[in-house]
């Protein structure tokens, strides 16, 4: 078997593993980090953290309400009670009723608002937390996909990487090292069949005595036009 041939089929080795690599890395990546999932899981996060500041909110606004209305039925059973004699007690207890009940307005329309900022977090989370389920069982079906993917690449890469190897040993130091210099510059292919006496990569034509140089000879015939090494069936 010619050295050409060797390397005409390593190239088509390393062609393939050109392009089953990246998207073997590719699916990796995605199994390992879903951009769309985290998103949705720092929304829920987000919708959540705001909810527990609105009820702790909210507790805080009812406690406050609670004691003023404890305070204000303290000063009213003192205004009621008959125990008082004093008109000017009694009048400065009215007064503490009517400013504990301004008080009280003020509190329980801070609470009501405060309700409806805690019924808008639960809504916001319960579709951060919708949305969140909807990723997720989407990217479960992706991932599945993707696993087969992988599976199927990595077998891919593995055959490969077994058929490269069977095929590294017949070729000879010096050829190896052209064909690998060739493919850095080549953008990596560094070698072209004969076709018809031309090279099919560059185009260039070939003389017959040329082409029949690539046929016959053992030694690598490189294009005149490209520099590529030719292979000939």
């Amino acid at each position: 078997m010619s050295i050409a041939l060797l390397l005409y089929r390593l190239q088509q080795i390393d062609s393939r593993l050109s392009q089953v690599t990246p998207r073997l890395h590719s699916v990796q990546s995605s199994l390992a980090n879903n951009a769309e999932l985290d998103g949705a899981a720092r929304q829920l996060t987000s919708a959540q953290t705001a909810l527990n500041l609105a009820e702790k909110a909210l507790k805080e606004a009812e406690y406050e309400s609670t004691n003023q209305r404890i305070k204000l039925e303290q000063v009213e059973s003192s205004l009621y009670s008959g125990r008082i004699k004093n008109p000017k007690e009694l009048q400065d207890l009215e007064h503490e009723i009517v400013s504990l009940k301004r008080q009280l307005g003020i509190l329980d329309d801070k609470q009501l608002k405060i309700m409806m900022e805690v019924e808008e977090a639960v809504a916001v989370r319960e579709t951060a937390k919708k949305g969140s389920e909807i990723i997720q069982g989407k990217v479960i079906t992706e991932n599945a996909a993707l696993r087969n993917e992988l599976l199927t690449l990595q077998k891919d890469v593995e055959n490969l990487i077994t058929q490269r190897n069977a095929v590294l040993p017949a070729i000879d130091a010096a050829s190896l090292n052209l064909y690998d210099s060739l493919r850095l510059k080549r953008s990596g292919l560094a070698v072209s069949q004969v076709i018809e006496n031309s090279c099919d990569t560059c185009g260039s034509s070939l003389t017959p005595g040329y082409a029949q140089s690539v046929r016959t000879s053992s030694q690598l015939i490189l294009c005149p036009m490209c520099g590529r090494i030719l292979y000939s069936n």
